[in-house]
């Protein structure tokens, strides 16, 4: 069998993550219990775990999963794929390093590309190997390394959970799924139960996008995976089939099973190992059979009734085959936001030409990365023109009589908004160079800039500056961006700069 690409899997504990940030909310009220359902009350919890669930998504018996277990690991002893953190895992003998390293490789993984990850991982553990290193770091080192993977308050919370071993516990990880969720920030469910079980051998289930989406096809579930009952019964069949003697091994089978097999649009059901014992499979094969031939078995057919079944508005669609589940729940579309931001170039400074940055504040989107001075614009605000120069003059002083010049434009989405930057340079050229700057903001060359704890956006902004040549900014031209003839419809926050963002003398207030 071919084996897939280290980037199989785009989609790699996308639920797990989203599930833990619910968590950490809900701890704040209650205190955790050992793998219990996100955010219920012990009351809610009794009522769903009362709801009535049809034997059809169940298994039958301890041999059906016995051969399940068995034919999934056997699977994955040959075709499992040589990732670093595996290496590691299998050969630390020290638990609490051997915890140290999943737990980077998990929190790493989260809604992040196995291939993305792999060079990152590498670079932290050289840096970091243990979790004595890796507290005694400096926040700015760590959101350094990590610029550029995302969601960068998982790296602060991992530093958070490090210092917290090292400070409190002694030096010494918490070695059960309950004690890990309860006493290291940022640990949720899913993160519990893989540190558990692939450090320690605890025989705990674990549920990311990968297992719900293998769950839900191997058990027929076409009901909406985040809801609370769908939930708990995933959360339920995985505890019910973790090996007991294997099951670090196991979790990461079911893994690698939705990552590089049962993928979302393109399964190949030809090389599935649990082929046998899945629900959807057996209905898709009952769909292509000449008539005649008995129908596979069904939940409740035409009720309606059944909570774990495809809702009767979406019915089995032959043509999507087993892609019919998981059923994919309505997702917002991130909100809208714009943004403001410059490039301000000493070419001739000492040692070479610097920009300058600013510093995030500590919570909240990128906390404490660096950026270009930068602001929001609202078309009901001050107008945009005076707020980006009033921002560049709080940070390097007064400003020359000048002209601040357009650029153009990056669009980068985050997990809930997308941000669109208004790209302006400014380059201060003839003038006495400023190597000083204020707590929060810093003078960088263009070297250090790349190395710095940078976003992805900002380094796209700096690419457009870097694209028309720095130094000529001055006479850059608004035609030079687009003409007329080519220019796209502008977006929201580029027609409020072109009524407000003129050029504009330094004294402006």
């Amino acid at each position: 069998m071919r084996k897939p690409q280290a980037g199989a899997g785009s989609g790699r504990r996308k639920q797990a993550a989203s599930q833990e940030g619910r968590e950490q909310h809900s701890r704040r009220s209650r205190q955790a219990k050992p793998l219990a359902p996100d955010g219920l009350a012990g009351q809610q919890e009794e009522e769903v775990s009362q709801a009535p669930i049809s034997p059809y998504h169940l298994f039958r018996d301890t041999a059906e999963i016995i051969a399940f277990r068995g034919s999934l690991l056997s699977w994955y002893d040959r075709e499992k794929r040589d990732l670093p953190w595996r290496r590691r895992a299998e050969d630390e003998v020290d638990l609490n390093r051997r915890a140290y390293a999943v737990w980077v490789s998990e929190v790493m993984l989260q809604q992040t590309q196995v291939a993305t990850v792999i060079n990152y991982y590498t670079r932290w553990m050289q840096k970091w190997p243990t979790l004595q290193d890796l507290a005694s770091a400096s926040l700015e080192e760590v959101n350094q390394l990590w610029a550029g993977l995302g969601y960068y308050s998982r790296g602060r919370r991992l530093q958070e959970g490090a210092q917290k071993v090292v400070e409190e516990l002694g030096g010494h990880m918490p070695c059960t799924a309950e004690t890990l969720q309860k006493l290291l920030p940022g640990v949720g469910r899913y993160t519990a139960g893989a540190i558990a079980s692939i450090a320690f051998g605890q025989a705990a289930g674990v549920v990311d996008g990968n297992v719900v989406r293998v769950l839900c096809r191997v058990r027929a579930v076409g009901a909406d995976p985040s809801s609370t009952l769908v939930s708990q019964q995933l959360w339920s069949l995985a505890q019910q089939l973790v090996d007991p003697a294997r099951p670090g091994d196991f979790n990461q089978a079911a893994m690698e099973l939705g990552a590089t097999v049962c993928t979302p649009q393109h399964p190949l059901c030809s090389s599935c190992p649990v082929q046998s014992l899945c629900r959807a499979h057996q209905r898709l094969s009952a769909s292509q059979s000449p008539p005649g031939i008995p129908d596979v078995e069904e939940c409740a057919p035409n009720t309606g009734r059944c909570q774990l079944c495809l809702p009767h508005t979406e019915s089995w669609n032959h043509t999507l085959g087993v892609t019919n589940f998981p059923r994919k729940p309505s997702r917002r579309p991130p909100r809208e936001e714009s943004s403001a931001t410059c490039i301000l170039e000493q070419p001739r400074a000492p040692g070479g030409a610097r920009v300058l940055l600013v510093q995030r504040p500590s919570s909240g989107l990128l906390a404490g990365l660096w950026e270009f001075p930068t602001v929001s614009l609202e078309p009901s605000g001050q107008h945009p023109s005076k707020a980006l120069l009033q921002e560049l003059q709080n940070w390097a002083g007064p400003l020359p009589a000048t002209y601040l010049q357009h650029l153009g434009e990056v669009v980068h989405t985050f997990s809930h908004i997308k941000l669109t930057y208004q790209v302006y340079g400014l380059v201060l050229e003839g003038q006495t160079s400023v190597t000083a700057a204020p707590p929060g903001a810093r003078w960088l060359t263009r070297e250090e800039f790349h190395t710095a704890a940078v976003s992805t956006a900002m380094k796209k902004v700096f690419r457009v500056y870097e694209a028309h040549q720095p130094g000529t900014c001055r006479g850059f031209k608004r035609s030079q961006v687009s003409t007329p003839s080519t220019r796209k419809k502008p977006s929201r926050g580029q027609q409020v700069l072109d009524n407000y963002f003129q050029p504009v003398s330094s004294t402006a207030q």
